[in-house]
């Protein structure tokens, strides 16, 4: 990904809404009050929204309203090995170990650091929120920093692979899709999420390219707005079944679409 930082004026951070607080309430992690309050004072900011103790201490994660995300994703996934790409702070990862996965790797480039340095002037290592949710949960989930599109280097397979929200902000999404055909297991799938496009263009192979800054402020990451069938086509031409369209969303005025790509 490419960005030029803009100077000026950036955003504040949000308090998590209760919408988050649902979502992150899927993962209790049971902390001291102690622990949960220097674990907020160790991260300067948060993507994800985290329950750190009984109810009462959560991360403010900047990220909005993911909840249409659950139903997508396996209550059960006992036995499973699963691939996280684009983390962040792990949420997904962590709720995958939770609900039986055997093996989960998280990987992340790292660059939403620039992002978080342009949208709210805040200034990361790369990984800190990963690394505090793993040592409270005393967790096994494996994290790498790595790109999407080096994940040959990992040499292994997975069941199933998250890839959340990263698909419109990449140069080439074709050949994302390509890298992580080639890491799917045998009878495995791929749960997308990604930024749509507005209803008028959802008809047809519709793919918008996206101007600079247009949909988030500060923000040049977003390249791309995909339909269900262009998604589909290019799920195909990366050597997948299709894409099989769960639900299309709007989220704070934005469209989403989220579904899953299983090999052929």
């Amino acid at each position: 990904m490419r960005s030029q930082l803009h100077p000026g004026p950036t955003e504040r951070l949000p308090e998590p809404t209760r919408a988050e607080r649902e979502v992150a309430d899927l993962l209790q992690i049971g902390a001291s009050a102690k622990a949960a309050r220097a674990a907020l004072d160790r991260v300067p900011l948060w993507f994800h929204t985290f329950s750190l103790d009984e109810g009462s201490v959560y991360t403010p994660g900047v990220a909005r309203d993911h909840r249409y995300r659950i139903p997508a994703l396996p209550l059960d996934l006992t036995g499973r090995s699963v691939l996280d790409v684009g983390t962040f702070d792990g949420f997904y990862a962590f709720l995958a170990e939770a609900r039986g996965a055997e093996r989960v790797v998280a990987i992340d480039n790292e660059q939403y650091r620039e992002w978080v340095a342009a949208r709210w002037g805040v200034e990361l290592e790369g990984g800190e929120g990963f690394r505090t949710i793993r040592e409270l949960l005393g967790s096994k989930v494996a994290y790498r920093r790595l790109d999407a599109f080096d994940l040959d280097r990992l040499d292994e397979l997975f069941d199933v692979i998250f890839c959340f929200g990263l698909l419109h902000r990449v140069e080439s999404p074709l050949g994302l899709l390509k890298v992580l055909r080639r890491r799917l297991a045998d009878g495995g799938y791929v749960i997308a999420e990604t930024y749509g496009v507005e209803s008028q263009l959802t008809e047809g192979a519709a793919l918008r390219v996206i101007e600079p800054g247009e949909v988030y402020a500060r923000d040049e990451f977003v390249y791309w707005g995909f339909s269900g069938e262009s998604l589909d086509q290019l799920a195909r031409h990366a050597g997948f079944a299709g894409f099989e369209l769960a639900d299309s969303p709007t989220i704070d005025g934005h469209p989403r679409l989220i579904g899953t790509m299983a090999g052929e």
